[in-house]
């Protein structure tokens, strides 16, 4: 006796079919669906959170802000877009148009907050 992995109610028919009927066929596609689509929207929101405090801590372009005071903002610096890597081989990581650098500085853990520039781009 095969079920229905949707419903647990017996299918009758082929050998091979898999549902009882195409709608428990559509709701399995659609929770599947919406299961891929809920972590790209998580990722997508992360982004915008982190994006939104770089901003608000960065409001002059170039800042410094305790690493502790911007993760207990909901600040995550495991979600960014792209990287940056300066001559000295520091790598600033970027959420859009705002960076941020992990630094140590009097002993203490921080970021300094830089905003995107024009000499940044690569050239080819």
């Amino acid at each position: 006796m095969r079920t229905c992995p949707v419903c647990d109610s017996v299918i009758a028919g082929r050998i091979d079919k898999i549902f009882c009927s195409v709608k428990c066929k559509s709701i399995c596609q659609y929770e599947r669906r919406q299961s891929k689509e809920v972590f790209y929207l998580e990722v997508d929101r992360q982004l915008k959170t982190n994006r939104k405090l770089l901003k608000t801590y960065s409001y002059k372009g170039y800042t410094t802000v305790q690493k502790a005071e911007l993760i207990n903002d909901g600040f995550n610096p495991n979600f960014f877009t792209h990287y940056w890597k300066n001559k000295r081989g520091d790598v600033y990581l970027f959420v859009y148009d705002y960076g941020f650098l992990d630094l140590e500085k009097s002993g203490k853990s921080k970021y300094l907050i830089v905003m995107w520039q024009k000499y940044m781009e690569k050239k080819a």
